[in-house]
């Protein structure tokens, strides 16, 4: 087999690779914490190319506080871009393949069609746009490349809107939650599964791919899903995104178009209902 290297292995995405990994018999991939390598540390990086010769690099590293980045631009903008940057430069040396992560927030989300591939980008936040300066930065270097836009990402590892809903559910006896910002979550899990997939199908389908779970949804119809599966009481309010002000403005429509990745690369895509009631089973 084919070693893959995992950049951001501790974080949310890396440690559901590491599971699905080890479900697979997916033995020949290694699992690199910041502190082992750090994706702006180019000579570390070289290092650690030369250590293991990889085939594959599988970028979960990344500037992920949405409403920090607004004041934390140069931070977000090396991670994001110069990080991506620096890794595409490596495997077009060493051969090896670079499957990078993005985000449905490299859109305006002011329409209400599913998003594709080649629909106009216009970020409206310092994360957003750093996200899509690394999509752009990476074809620059190298032609072996899987770019997948992913969008409201949880699961039963780190920090993400489904635990914490569990935690406010148990604690309180309402929520309010924002309805008027559309997308579809989606389990880590299954993201991981599907890089793998890329992975063990040999495929050269190069380019750049939307990744979600079926289906669409609110953050308000989302929670509400959360407190049922969850066997909580807790009521949902629905409000407007106007009544929970950030620093970041968010899409407010960014539900992305599947039809390129499950053509291309043949994956079966789980109804996000689905593999949140998968997620809750592990959580309980």
């Amino acid at each position: 087999m084919n070693k893959t290297l995992v950049f951001g292995g501790s974080g949310q995405l890396g440690q559901c690779l590491q599971y699905v990994a080890q479900e697979r018999g997916f033995t020949d991939i290694v699992f690199l914490a910041e502190e082992q390598a750090n994706i702006l540390n180019q000579e570390t990086l070289r290092a650690t190319f030369e250590q293991h010769q990889p085939a594959y690099i599988i970028n979960c590293a990344a500037y992920t506080a949405v409403d920090k980045a607004e004041d934390e631009v140069d931070l977000a903008r090396k991670v994001n871009r110069d990080g991506a940057e620096n890794l595409a430069r490596l495997c077009a040396e060493f051969n090896a393949t670079l499957l990078h992560l993005s985000t449905d927030f490299v859109f305006a989300g002011t329409g209400n069609e599913p998003l594709t591939e080649t629909a106009e980008t216009a970020p409206i936040s310092v994360y957003g746009l750093t996200k899509l300066e690394g999509e752009q930065v990476i074809p620059q270097h190298t032609a072996q490349y899987f770019i997948l836009r992913t969008s409201w990402l949880y699961s039963e590892y780190a920090g993400n809107f489904v635990k914490t809903m569990l935690r406010f559910g148990k604690e309180r006896d309402e929520m309010r939650v924002i309805w008027d910002q559309l997308g579809t979550p989606t389990y880590a899990i299954d993201l991981a599964g599907a890089l793998l997939h890329i992975i063990e199908s040999g495929s050269t389908a190069y380019g750049l791919y939307h990744y979600s779970n079926e289906g669409v949804t609110s953050w308000y119809d989302f929670a509400t899903a959360i407190f049922e599966l969850g066997g909580l009481p807790t009521r949902t309010v629905p409000i407007r995104t106007a009544e929970y002000p950030t620093k970041a403005t968010r899409p407010t429509y960014s539900v992305m178009d599947k039809t390129k990745i499950k053509a291309e690369l043949g994956l079966a895509i789980p109804h996000w209902r689905a593999s949140l009631a998968e997620c809750m089973g592990r959580l309980s």
